[in-house]
């Protein structure tokens, strides 16, 4: 059986896994952790050689102890693309995109709902909810239809109708709300009791975290177990950050690599810059920040992360930093990975745009290897009309009135026959 509990990060509190809690009683987020001298015995680089090209290849870091619970559509193991022309161009030594976008969901989320929905499947949860920018949603949507369990999104009223159209697809109750992800998760904790929804929102459970740490284990395999120096990483929630610091810990400690943590470095779309706001002031995390959110409709728009202070203090402890850019330098920076044949999101361009930046200031050095994350694909952010109407709603109060109007003829969702 395998040993695994969690543990907050900020009093080291532990608590069983099977909480399932994303949050400790003192604000700090819970964390998996392992007995690694246990998943050493078999998770070793020779044994990697003969594992299936899926996330789940390092199963004995991730928490489903049934292996016959997981919830899996094929995620992980995505390209690492080396750019030589922008190598050049840019006089870096080594230069790789992660491409996260040919995931099953056209995402990284993939990866982070294959591990919370594994982690429900295994404990019999059957109804799940989610507030989301988008590509959440569309992975949780996707991933409770292949476990049989009812999916609940909840996504502001700007989020690209290509996702929308995704949740739709895969048969999750969708709400659009009025206002931002925070008015979201609003809903959701004031339904949750009521409706009996487990909420997979970012660090509200252990799971995601996990799944996308999976992501620091690919690269470090794929570059034959020697790190990165940067690593370049769009942030909203902060959950990949987390996952990426959390996964080179554990490599570290098991002795697969040695030397310094690559430097971390969130980028973030002016408008929208709380993590590089509390950065730039060199102090602790303050939440909500002031004044209005102006950034697009983008993975990166989260104004109230979960956690600030822990992505804050890994950006210093990775001798890291962030930094945000306009929505012009993504833009161009799209065109510029297109050109490359990459069919990068705004949150994946926004890397390059950010490495430009970091280029100028002097942060990077020639001889630096970097890493940028491409987390999601152009396509999901053409312009796109829902096959259905979508219903909008800005309190609990609506989706109850909703449901009045809508029961018992409600032919969305999944769910268990």
């Amino acid at each position: 059986m395998k040993d695994c509990w969690l543990t907050c990060s900020r009093c080291s509190r532990k608590q069983p896994i099977d909480s399932l809690q994303g949050q400790c009683e003192c604000g700090g987020a819970l964390l998996v952790e392992y007995d690694l001298e246990q998943a050493g015995r078999t998770l070793t680089k020779e044994s990697l050689a003969t594992r299936s090209s899926s996330m789940w290849r390092y199963h004995e870091v991730l928490p489903v102890r049934n292996l016959q619970s997981i919830v899996s559509l094929g995620e992980g193991c995505t390209p690492l693309v080396r750019l030589n022309r922008l190598e050049q161009q840019l006089s870096i030594a080594d230069l790789r995109v992660k491409r996260e976008e040919q995931n099953p969901t056209g995402s990284f989320k993939s990866r982070g709902f294959s591990a919370a929905v594994s982690l429900l499947q295994e404990r019999g949860i059957c109804k799940a909810a989610v507030p989301s920018n988008g590509n959440a949603a569309a992975a949780l949507a996707a991933y409770a239809a292949r476990a049989g369990i009812e999916a609940y999104v909840l996504i502001p009223q700007d989020c690209p109708g290509m996702i929308v159209e995704e949740c739709i697809h895969y048969g999750a109750h969708t709400c659009l709300v009025e206002g931002l992800i925070h008015d979201a998760a609003q809903i959701i904790a004031e339904g949750k009791a009521e409706q009996g929804w487990f909420n997979v929102g970012t660090l509200k459970e252990p799971g995601r975290v996990e799944g996308k740490k999976t992501m620091g284990w690919e690269i470090a395999e794929q570059l034959d177990w020697r790190l990165p120096d940067v690593i370049v990483y769009p942030t909203g929630g902060g959950s990949g950050i987390i996952g990426l610091w959390k996964a080179f810990q554990e490599m570290r400690q098991m002795g697969f690599v040695q030397g310094d943590l690559p430097r971390l470095v969130s980028v973030q779309e002016a408008g929208c810059q709380p993590i590089v706001e509390a950065i730039g002031l060199h102090r602790a995390f303050v939440q909500p920040p002031t004044g209005p959110i102006t950034s697009n409709p983008t993975g990166m728009r989260v104004s109230h992360p979960p956690d600030g202070n822990l992505i804050v203090s890994i950006l210093r402890e990775t001798n890291g930093t962030a930094l945000a850019v306009t929505a012009e330098e993504i833009a161009s920076a799209q065109k510029t990975l297109g050109a490359h044949g990459i069919s990068s999101s705004p949150e994946g361009a926004a890397t390059l745009a950010g490495l430009l930046r970091l280029r100028e200031t002097g942060f990077l050095s020639p001889s630096d290897r970097v890493v940028l994350f491409n987390t999601s694909h152009a396509l999901k952010y053409i312009p796109f009309t829902p096959s259905r109407s979508v219903p909008l709603i800005r309190s609990y109060k609506d989706f109850l009135d909703l449901q009045n109007r809508t029961a018992p003829s409600q032919s969305q969702g999944g769910g268990k026959n």
